[in-house]
């Protein structure tokens, strides 16, 4: 297995990038997934053996993956452990891959896309940039709204939007923790916290989603535009507040919950605490999906059974993903439940909309924000690297 660097990414043509953009890819003891012709366990559970047999004469995958990079790795590792295909990823963040498949329109570099939230897999949708494909697997979703109506993704796992803080930080500003959205514009909390940007991660669309579903269109705007007062950093990915909330450098951060347990019970960093909105929490859908035009299609179908299967969301909890899973024969992570996140105290979030209208939404606040006088070119604030 093999990992696309972000130089090759950017230097490479479409045509070049799977043939030479390629750096070798291992956990930290530095050695490369075996190459070898698969597991003999039991795959039956994954797909039938004819498609295993077709996947296999492809003989290789590319994957654009928008989960932490651990998750990605880990998974893209296993797939090559268990059927022998060689099996090539880049981490890169929801807006990256839908930039760069709009631009190699109909002739991707990647196969499949992994993880990250759907309404940017949404948008691509609406553009035609995704394949539609029947799996099997999707017998086993535990609902319908995990699932793309006519084939073009599905659903993997369930991730609670909210808000996280250093608590020591504070409890030294003598501040208390915020408990919904409301909180969040007040004005003692100026420059303390952190999201992602809109423009560039798949979290801050949601964030968007959420505030307009709650609010209204007009009144959502205006509280985002609201809260930008108070915001310090946009990163470019929605994790980036929470791997940054432990060290100090953000103070309160929006996101996914799963991420700030994962730097508490992975990392170390106690001084964490976790805020879900008391309104009502927003979540994410992570997916997976095969691009338009990919060049290893029954590879990317295998990859597609192989991602709505236990053994897929098994190896993923190994390496601290903590989401929700929505898969009936999957066991959910205990972990997340410890600190109180519930799966079904959740808002009813209007998928279609988000799907129809999330790139007319960035727009208009993007607009809003520069009306205020936010300077939304100042990259160090609106991060996009």
């Amino acid at each position: 297995m093999r990992r696309i660097t972000r130089r090759n990414f950017l230097a490479a043509t479409a045509a070049a990038a799977t043939a030479i953009g390629m750096a070798g890819c291992s956990g930290s003891g530095g050695n490369g997934a075996s190459s070898g012709s698969g597991s003999s366990g039991d795959l039956s559970r994954i797909a039938s053996q004819d498609l295993i047999d077709a996947a296999k004469k492809d003989g290789a995958l590319v994957v654009y993956g928008s989960c932490e990079e651990q998750h990605l790795a880990r998974c893209c590792e296993h797939f090559q452990e268990l059927f022998g295909i060689q099996t090539d990823f880049q981490r890169l963040s929801t807006g990256e891959v839908e930039s760069k498949v709009e631009e190699e329109r109909g002739n991707p570099s990647a196969d499949v896309w992994f993880g990250g939230t759907t309404d940017p897999y949404n948008v691509a949708v609406t553009k035609g940039l995704l394949e539609p494909y029947q799996a099997k697997n999707a017998s086993h979703l535990i609902s319908d709204k995990f699932r793309d109506p006519d084939g073009n993704w599905y659903g993997i796992y369930k991730g609670i939007l909210g808000f996280f803080y250093n608590k020591e930080d504070l409890e030294r500003k003598g501040l208390g923790a915020p408990k919904d959205w409301p909180d969040l514009i007040d004005g003692k909390y100026k420059g303390l916290v952190w999201m992602s940007n809109y423009n560039t991660a798949g979290t801050a669309k949601l964030v968007l989603n959420t505030v307009i579903q709650k609010y209204g269109l007009e009144d959502g705007i205006k509280y985002l535009v609201d809260l930008d007062k108070n915001v310090s950093v946009y990163t470019k990915s929605g994790s980036g507040p929470s791997k940054n909330v432990g060290t100090g450098e953000c103070v309160i951060g929006i996101g996914f919950l799963h991420d700030a347990v994962y730097q508490i019970v992975d990392n170390g960093y106690g001084n964490i605490g976790l805020a879900i909105p008391s309104s009502g929490a927003s979540y994410e859908v992570g997916a997976t999906a095969i691009f338009k035009g990919a060049k290893h299609q029954d590879a990317a179908k295998l990859w597609v059974e192989y991602a709505l299967s236990p053994q897929c969301v098994d190896e993923a909890q190994k390496v601290g993903a903590y989401q929700f899973l929505v898969i009936d024969d999957a066991k959910q992570p205990e972990v997340v439940s410890e600190y109180g996140l519930d799966p079904n105290n959740v808002m009813d979030y209007n998928f279609a909309d988000a799907k129809e209208r999330t790139e007319e939404y960035v727009k208009d606040i993007m607009e809003a924000l520069a009306k205020s006088g936010s300077n939304t070119g100042d990259t160090n604030r609106f991060q996009t690297e």
